[in-house]
């Protein structure tokens, strides 16, 4: 079995990978017609299909004590070794789901001390108020046996030494906070102290040190029975050590699921795919990640689909990111009612499969960095790096102290990063380098005075002048003149700013204040009225909100304000534009690519070889995307490898040329329309 789109001579699961997962309900047992259902998988364009094999249900006759079989397998008949045979008759691998969470009523009769325990010591129990005649399902414990050697381990040795599974994935994996006597015993030991009675009050590094031990385990296992088939594990995108998680696993997968259920209010960023990929992909050489995309709109409505043009949009996010596409879907298509989902999910292979072989081995191309702190702040970065068009590496907290000097580059530090000695020693030297850095927000204390005076200096600033209250009403004014922070704001002096300033100013000549702050010109209950009361108190103050200083070959930018939390908060275009500015004017203007700025238009950039690709993904349009607003006319501008001249400019996915305008250095061309995802390759001459 052979990838038609890969480089054959890597092994399987290092080569670009098109999954889908029908999610089995099991009372649909009997209607599975394995050929046929092969068949469909590659008709949708999947090159690897997620089946489920064992854990709540065994989808095989398993001999396993306490592993429940499916009630509804068919007699006579091995239903998994079909599929897996139908499978690769096909060429698609065959990748076993197993979920060993939970486990039917009558294994906790049998063996109660398996199962989480609540506060009060009762089970916990799933969906018992489910209709229809089901038994209970209870949660089985991370440290217990049901997930240890009592079950797990001897069910993964039975699947892979009787069936010829390529790879094997864990779904719910997760710890679950548990008093039973594992868990206060692993605590006890860990820690010499017991363990809490609420999840809160746990030590923070416990929940991962459960998931690493019984997870290491199943990894173990695999590797002993069959070395070469490979595992795949979940990443979160704001609470796991990934350079840890590697350890335990081949592969990594994330779920940015697009959840309307919960309510307009509620509606996940546009941007959650594109930075889960980003995350995934911040540890250098390893396999791409997966993102899992559900079709439905929240679980509860995981019989229907997400709306298409919504859906589309969701799903092209993950391969224009660098990231592998796995469709999730409830049912099978014959059982699948929604067949708006079935288009999307092959349009959205079709266009993937144009462009893989492509992006196989490509990397991307940034000049930005941003620190990922997990926290509001570092989302603010990334929705105004996205909604302005502007790619950007990930650097983990775990990274930064690694940080390298390297050709002038812009590293992000978000409000609430953290600043150890060797950090700031890092930073100095990368600014002195030629770096630039962009800083938010009140500082936290070093660990010591002189590291609070290396930073201090390298960002210009003196003086501790503590900070303000929560401050309403209060506006920066832009100063001096051709600032470039007011490009393309010049017809205005103030702009809305809300929140806490730290007190600073600037130091030596080399700091030059570029924004300052107005203070509120009325408590907040009192804005409105009465207008004739509305004059500023203040016109124009020495307090400084934006302070540049050049140290070395670089620069720093310091705003004593979260430029992030507004723009999170309220997303203003002033606020947009500002954050764009600062990074502009931080790169000398000289972007690696510039496009049409639209709303809700994201743009990447990879390199493979002597190409470049530019990926522009359309997410114009009030949210849930209820059809395609076409973007018409998008300029795009690329600045070339030193040295090479652009040759041909090609649409990988709607097909045809471009013309390109050659400049030194850079070319430009125009994409006349995009719908929902092109990828654009400018191929360049040495």
């Amino acid at each position: 079995m052979q990838s038609d789109d890969c480089n054959t001579e890597l092994v399987w699961w290092k080569q670009p990978l098109r999954i889908i997962q029908p999610n089995m309900q099991v009372k649909d047992t009997g209607r599975i017609d394995p050929e046929r259902l092969a068949q469909q998988m590659k008709e949708l364009g999947a090159n690897a299909m997620v089946f489920n094999t064992g854990g709540i249900y065994a989808w095989y006759r398993s001999d396993v004590p306490f592993h429940t079989v499916s009630s509804y397998l068919p007699e006579g008949r091995d239903l998994l070794q079909e599929m897996i045979r139908s499978c690769h008759k096909l060429g698609i691998r065959f990748i076993a789901r197993f979920d060993f969470s939970k486990a039917e009523d009558s294994v906790y009769l049998q063996h109660p001390y398996w199962f989480v325990r609540r506060q009060d010591g009762s089970p916990d129990i799933i969906g018992a108020q489910r209709p229809g005649a089901w038994p209970l399902l209870m949660s089985t414990c991370i440290n217990g046996g049901y997930r240890n050697e009592g079950v797990a381990v001897p069910v993964l040795k039975e699947a892979l030494q009787r069936y010829d599974i390529d790879g094997v994935f864990f779904n719910a994996p997760g710890y679950v906070f548990c008093r039973c006597a594992h868990c206060r015993r692993k605590y006890r030991d860990l820690y010499g102290k017991e363990l809490p009675e609420v999840s809160m009050e746990l030590e923070p590094d416990f929940p991962a040190r459960c998931f690493d031990d019984n997870l290491g385990a199943m990894y173990r296992t695999v590797k002993e029975i069959r070395s070469e088939v490979p595992m795949i594990l979940y990443y979160n995108l704001y609470r796991d050590h990934l350079e840890n998680r590697l350890q335990i696993t081949d592969m990594l997968c994330t779920e940015p699921q697009d959840i309307l259920s919960l309510g307009h209010t509620h509606i996940p960023e546009a941007w959650k795919p594109a930075l889960s990929i980003k995350v995934g992909r911040s540890v250098p050489g390893r396999t791409d990640p997966f993102g899992i995309v559900h079709s439905c709109p929240g679980m509860d409505w995981r019989h229907t689909g997400l709306p298409p043009a919504e859906y589309g949009f969701w799903l092209a996010q993950i391969p224009a990111n660098g990231g592998q596409i796995w469709h999730s879907l409830t049912g099978i298509p014959d059982t699948i009612t929604d067949k708006r989902i079935l288009r999307t999910v092959r349009e959205l292979n079709v266009n993937a499969a144009k462009v893989a072989p492509h992006m196989d081995g490509a990397q991307p191309e940034a000049q930005v960095i941003l620190l990922w702190n997990a926290d509001r702040s570092a989302e603010g970065w990334a929705d105004a790096l996205i909604n302005k068009q502007i790619p950007f590496h990930v650097l983990l907290p775990e990274q930064a102290e690694k940080l390298q000097p390297e050709r002038q580059q812009l590293l992000l530090l978000p409000e609430g990063s953290s600043y150890s000695p060797a950090f700031i020693d890092s930073l100095r030297e990368y600014v002195r380098g030629g770096g630039c850095i962009l800083v938010e927000g009140k500082l936290p204390e070093p660990e010591n005075r002189q590291g609070l005076h290396d930073l201090h200096d390298l960002l210009g600033i003196s003086g501790d002048g503590g900070e303000s209250e929560y401050l309403y009403a209060s506006y920066l004014r832009f100063e001096g003149q051709s600032n470039p922070l007011q490009s393309g704001l010049e017809e205005t002096e103030l702009i809305p700013h809300r929140g806490e300033v730290t007190y600073c100013f600037p130091d030596g000549d080399s700091a030059r204040v570029l924004a300052t702050l107005v203070p509120p010109f009325s408590p907040l209950e009192s804005v409105g009225a009465p207008p004739e009361r509305a004059s500023l108190p203040v016109v124009r103050t020495e307090l400084p909100l934006a302070i540049l200083n050049e140290y070395g070959a670089g620069k720093t930018l310091y705003f004593p304000f979260s430029l992030s939390k507004l723009i999170h908060e309220f997303k203003l275009e002033e606020h947009y534009r500002l954050f764009s500015n600062a990074v502009h004017f931080l790169l000398d203007g000289k972007p690696m690519v510039t496009v049409t700025s639209f709303q809700g238009l994201q743009v990447t950039l990879f390199r493979k070889d002597n190409s470049l690709l530019i990926h522009l993904i359309n997410g114009a349009g009030r949210r849930p995307l209820a059809t395609v607003l076409p973007l018409h006319n998008i300029e795009v501008e690329v600045r070339l490898p030193a040295g090479s001249a652009a040759g041909q400019v090609e649409r990988l996915i709607g097909g045809g040329e471009l013309e390109g305008v050659h400049e030194e250095g850079s070319i430009r061309f125009i994409l006349p329309r995009l719908d929902i995802w092109e990828c654009v390759r400018v191929s360049c001459l040495i």
